[in-house]
This record gives C-alpha cells, sequence and structure tokens, in this order.
C-alpha cells in the first residue's frame, strides 16, 4: 500500500473558516437582512451537526425562529441570507483575515515537492475553496490540486461518503493509496465510508468528538508533517 494522493477537507481543516469566516459572515447577512438572529461561537459550534450553509440557515429558521421559516418567500430569503453571507465571506478572504493552520501551508508544498498528488473534499462552495487556497498560498494555488469536489459535486454531503467516492473515481486511485485528512466526526465517517484511511487533525470546534477507525488524532495545537502522515498511512495497511 503506497501513499500517493493526500485528500483534504477544509472548513476545520485546512483553517478556522467555521469560527474566523462563516460565522461573522452570516451575521453580518442577518443584520444587512434586519433579522435578529445572531451566532456567537459556542452556539455555532452546535450549528455545525448539520451540514451545509444553506441547510444550517434552513434548520435554525425551523427550530428557533418558525415564524420567519413559514414566511411564504422563505426559499428567496434563504437564497438571499447565503448570497449576502458568501460575498461577505470572499471580503474576508480578500482582506487576508482567514489564514491557514500553522501547518498546512508547509504539509502542502512538501507534498508537491515529493509528486504526490493533491485533492479537496469539502462540503463548501467551489468559490469558497478556490478563494482560500488563492488568498493563502498564491493566485495559482487552486491548480495545485488535481481534483476539487466541492457540494456541488454530490447530492449528499458528508457524513455520506458521496464526495469521497466522487473525488477517489476523479484521481482514478484506490482508497488504499489515499490518506484523508479531517477535523470532525461526520468527515471521518465519509472518508471511512469510502474506505480510506483518515487522519485527525481537531479543530476548536471539535475538541471533544469520538474519532473511532481514525488512523491517528492530533490535538488542534499539534502540527501534520508529511513524514507523520507516511508514517500513519503504512500503519493503516
Amino acid at each position: 500500500m503506497t501513499l500517493r494522493a493526500l485528500i483534504f477537507d477544509v472548513d476545520g481543516t485546512l483553517a478556522h473558516t467555521e469560527r474566523d469566516g462563516h460565522r461573522p459572515a452570516f451575521n453580518a447577512a442577518f443584520v444587512e437582512l434586519g433579522l435578529s438572529w445572531h451566532w456567537d461561537e459556542a452556539f455555532y459550534g452546535k450549528l455545525l451537526d448539520v451540514t451545509g450553509g444553506r441547510e444550517r440557515i434552513r434548520h435554525y429558521a425551523e427550530k428557533f425562529d418558525p415564524a420567519t421559516f413559514q414566511r411564504a418567500d422563505f426559499d428567496t430569503l434563504l437564497d438571499r441570507i447565503h448570497e449576502i453571507k458568501t460575498r461577505n465571506y470572499q471580503r474576508l478572504l480578500a482582506a487576508g483575515a482567514i489564514p491557514l493552520r500553522a501547518d498546512i501551508g508547509s504539509l502542502i508544498c512538501d507534498a508537491r515537492t515529493e509528486g504526490l498528488r493533491l485533492a479537496i473534499a469539502s462540503s463548501s462552495t467551489p468559490q469558497n475553496v478556490v478563494n482560500l487556497l488563492r488568498a493563502n498560498l498564491g493566485p495559482e494555488a487552486d491548480r495545485w490540486f488535481e481534483v476539487i469536489a466541492s457540494g456541488e459535486s454530490v447530492a449528499a454531503k458528508k457524513p455520506a461518503p458521496d464526495l469521497y467516492l466522487w473525488t477517489l473515481k476523479a484521481l482514478n486511485l484506490p482508497a488504499r493509496d489515499c490518506l484523508a485528512i479531517e477535523d470532525s466526526a461526520h468527515g471521518l465517517a465519509a472518508s471511512r465510508a469510502a474506505g480510506i484511511p483518515t487522519v485527525i487533525t481537531r479543530s476548536d470546534y471539535t475538541p471533544d468528538e469520538e474519532f473511532v477507525g481514525a488512523c491517528n488524532v492530533l490535538a488542534a495545537n499539534e502540527h501534520l508533517t508529511l513524514e507523520r502522515l507516511r508514517a500513519w498511512h503504512a500503519d493503516a495497511r
């Protein structure tokens, strides 16, 4: 079993995008649209049990603001919230407000140098993924990744395995030759259901989640290195 490709999750894995990007972008959209909603850091962590921004908006409205959820124009409002939120998120990226986690840039560069193939499997939108990479690694950084599978690539988002199965097909590699890097239990469930050995790097929102079946689990302040990833992948056989 040879390690030939690294497949990265994005939100929480490449950067603390949920806490420092998506959450404030949502809150600014709520203010702009005159909604009384506000998602603080702790509460947003609970909302992350719902995968996908649109799905998160719908879930929150249904559970916490049924009057708004029952509006005849709710679907239009949902689209408008998500549109404004996406615009706000892109502004944060452009301002350099969402840096990569400390070890990720070096890991990606080392993997490229050693000829490993790179891929993304994220429930986020392609625009969010591409612009995060460009903002932190340079204007051509998205081209370093042979495959960028997003929430728009498949019908079912994580914890369903669809994103990873789609990525494996695009790479034309067996699961055993890849290593997924995730930060959440939902992500681990998706990658393992696709048969891919997986390393977990905990984020600020996943310090207490259970990660049964992971090759290794790192604390939020531990660094990933290519040498360690190779060793864990070898041990997974």
